[in-house]
């Protein structure tokens, strides 16, 4: 059994289009919550797992957060997020169809399930995460719109050659740089906060999942 947020806007009527949330590698921590009450507010059925759940769940702060994410095998916490995805297809008050946004971890995450449930996820915003393996893109369905920070330099090594894989398998994408800011900038709650570019990169995220999802 595992626990998450889960928000659905109070005056919704109809099949909502679903976003599964992923957080950073920290557990499920109030900034996370309150991305997905911004995608609840936007008119999305939005759930945020809590992948530190078998450890008893998000421990009150971020660095004992890292510690015990730290402790939970890749492979399960890629099958934890696998069923939410599907639990939010098939949610009653789902359309069927389910986006993903991640950040850091969760990046990485969305890139993850783009590969491995392509008939699940639609759209994919991964804000600067892990790039999946070059072979793995043609296995990629789903629009994504990625995000990476112009001083990230690590995770900005494997931008072109995702990029160039994504181009050959003939994947729809946009990706952004956001200059001058650093990992980790859409995160209000830390010192790398970068207002401007939190705000852009949101705005184009919410464009992209009413585009895709609706």
């Amino acid at each position: 059994d595992m626990r998450g947020y889960l928000v659905k806007p109070t005056d919704a009527q109809g099949d909502l289009p679903a976003v599964l949330v992923v957080h950073e590698n920290r557990g499920l921590n109030p900034y996370i919550e309150d991305v997905t009450r911004r995608l609840g507010a936007e008119g999305f059925l939005a759930f945020a797992p809590d992948a530190l759940t078998p450890l008893g769940g998000y421990p009150g702060n971020d660095d004992e957060g890292r510690k015990l994410q730290r402790e939970r095998d890749r492979e399960e916490m890629n099958e934890d997020f696998i069923a939410a995805a599907e639990l939010l297809k098939a949610h009653a008050a789902s359309n069927g169809k389910v986006g993903v946004v991640g950040f850091c971890f969760g990046g990485g995450m969305a890139n993850t399930l783009a590969v491995r449930i392509p008939d699940v996820i639609v759209a994919a915003s991964p804000f600067y995460g892990r790039q999946a393996a070059a072979e793995d893109v043609p296995k990629i369905k789903a629009a994504l719109l990625i995000h990476y920070a112009e001083n990230d330099k690590r995770i900005n090594e494997g931008a072109a050659a995702y990029e160039a894989a994504l181009d050959e398998a003939g994947v729809e994408y946009e990706a952004h740089v956001y200059e001058g800011v650093n990992h980790g900038f859409h995160n209000d709650t830390t010192p790398r906060y970068d207002e401007d570019a939190a705000k852009l990169a949101w705005k184009r995220t919410v464009e992209f999942f009413n585009e895709h999802l609706r």
